[in-house]
């Protein structure tokens, strides 16, 4: 069977250029799909098409901006089956989650799309009109990850073409067929050139963050790739969002109800195979009820069942490609090598096709133990035991990242002052992985720059500009 191909939208048309990239299914290591492999000629048609539509789309109403965004939401909507399947045949997450990330992408953009850029006056005297508005920053380039292509894409469109400017968007080489499938689906929703969204190995990454007609790069991805998009960007001033990495840390608090928190917890790690960059990477449960939650967690995960998302009953899918695989394989490897205990998992058959791997727990390893100080991203979880809540803030802060984290507890005040010591961008109190889009998400330290999502998300496609209208002074 032929792979199905798919082609870039450039200027209000859908284009190849002859070149293609494979993709696989990660469930089974097939080529599903062809997307082009573009590199700067294309690049440079894609950003002239978004500077060309600037020029006229940054002067449109607000309301004729944002009915395009509510088109967009509703197209995703009334395709929603279709982008569910083949969200799942390229990323491998099972099909519920996959309609998650579908509808959740539509109702991101339709809730975003009522936002305003309204004026704030700053003085209003008798000698003085002072006002600030907002105007649109310029072509933006957006680069998407894996792990949630459908979202991410459409959270990156919506406030910049909300704010008035125009995008070029780049989804990941191994997740973007669905992407363009919505390209083909939206390319009428705005004028061409509007919305432009191009693919190509990473390697079309750097061309655009070096791109001189390029205005902001907004990236959500690895830290290490944003430092170099961070360093890149510098050399001409443009404007940077980036959503990083994290090692998100839960605290599970003592007076915590083991039997209602273990499913939670469970799933704050192993959704979409743990795949998140917001996904519990360090649960720290006190010593109190360490066992009893613990070997609640690992019973609930023997009753999960790990395969092609594909199939009825999967609730955890495969890895979603090669070189994540390999990277989750060496640190559970490590983890066997150090000696640590597996609650369960631990062992993944090398035979089976698919980035297969067993849903892991491991029992309490050290801070200093790979799998507790890298972010894994893949279906590892490892708690660890601790005595008093100064501690396990102490140890939940002792890290390079500062994206996310929880704290489980009955009394939610208890949790309020813990979450409020925790240094990261994010905390939830007896939930977790939601977001909200009128609230700002972003990271403190080594977890990202900027904000994305609410009124602050869609200020960071924009300059502030102050008009000050001197005024005679009225005679007394």
């Amino acid at each position: 069977m032929m792979a199905t191909t798919y082609k870039n939208l450039i200027g209000g048309e859908m284009t190849d250029n002859g070149q293609w990239l494979d993709v696989v299914n990660p469930a089974n290591e097939q080529v599903i799909g062809q997307v082009p492999a573009c590199g700067a000629d294309e690049l440079d048609a894609a950003v002239a098409a978004a500077r060309a539509a600037f020029k006229t789309w940054s002067k449109t109403p607000i309301e004729t901006r944002r009915a395009a965004v509510q088109k967009i939401a509703a197209i995703i909507k009334e395709n929603s089956d279709e982008l569910m399947r083949l969200l799942t045949s390229e990323q491998g997450k099972p099909h519920k989650q996959a309609i998650g990330e579908v509808i959740g992408a539509s109702m991101m953009a339709g809730a975003q799309s009522t936002l305003d850029l309204d004026d704030e006056i700053n003085e209003d005297s008798e000698t003085r009109l002072s006002r600030t508005r907002r105007v649109p920053v310029g072509v933006v380039a957006g680069i998407v990850p894996w792990n949630f292509p459908v979202m991410m894409a459409v959270q990156k469109i919506a406030p910049a073409i909300l704010s008035g400017c125009t995008i070029v968007l780049k989804p990941s080489p191994f997740t973007p067929l669905t992407t363009l499938r919505l390209a083909e689906l939206i390319k009428d929703a705005a004028p061409p050139g509007v919305i432009n969204i191009i693919t190509g190995e990473d390697s079309l990454g750097p061309l655009m963050t070096a791109h001189p007609d390029i205005d902001k790069i907004t990236f959500t991805g690895s830290t290490a790739t944003g430092k170099k998009i961070m360093e890149g960007a510098s050399k001409d001033l443009k404007r940077i969002t980036l959503e990083l990495g994290g090692n998100d840390a839960s605290i599970v608090l003592p007076d915590a109800d083991v039997k209602k928190v273990a499913e939670q917890l469970f799933w704050s790690s192993f959704t979409n195979a743990g795949q998140i960059c917001v996904a519990a990477k360090r649960i720290y449960i006190h010593e109190d009820i360490y066992d009893e939650l613990s070997a609640a967690i690992a019973e609930y995960a023997k009753g999960v069942k790990v395969g092609d998302g594909a199939q009825q009953g999967t609730a955890v899918g495969p890895i979603q490609n090669k070189k994540q695989y390999d990277r989750v394989i060496e640190l559970v490897q490590d983890a066997k090598d150090n000696g640590y205990k597996f609650l369960v998992g631990g062992n993944h058959d090398p035979d089976v096709p698919g980035y297969y791997m067993p849903i892991t727990i491991v029992d309490n390893p050290p801070e200093n133990a790979r799998i507790v100080a890298e972010e894994q991203f893949g279906p590892i979880m490892p708690l660890m035991k601790f005595s008093t809540v100064d501690e396990a803030i102490a140890r939940a802060n002792a890290s390079e990242y500062g994206l996310a984290g929880a704290v489980w507890t009955a009394d939610a005040d208890e949790g309020v002052r813990v979450a409020e010591q925790l240094e990261t961008g994010t905390i939830w109190v007896n939930e977790f992985l939601h977001l909200s889009p009128f609230a700002p998400f972003g990271g403190h330290k080594q977890s990202g720059f900027g904000a994305e999502y609410g009124k602050e998300g869609l200020l960071e496609f924009t300059y502030p500009q102050v008009i000050t209208v001197k005024r005679d002074k009225v005679p007394a």
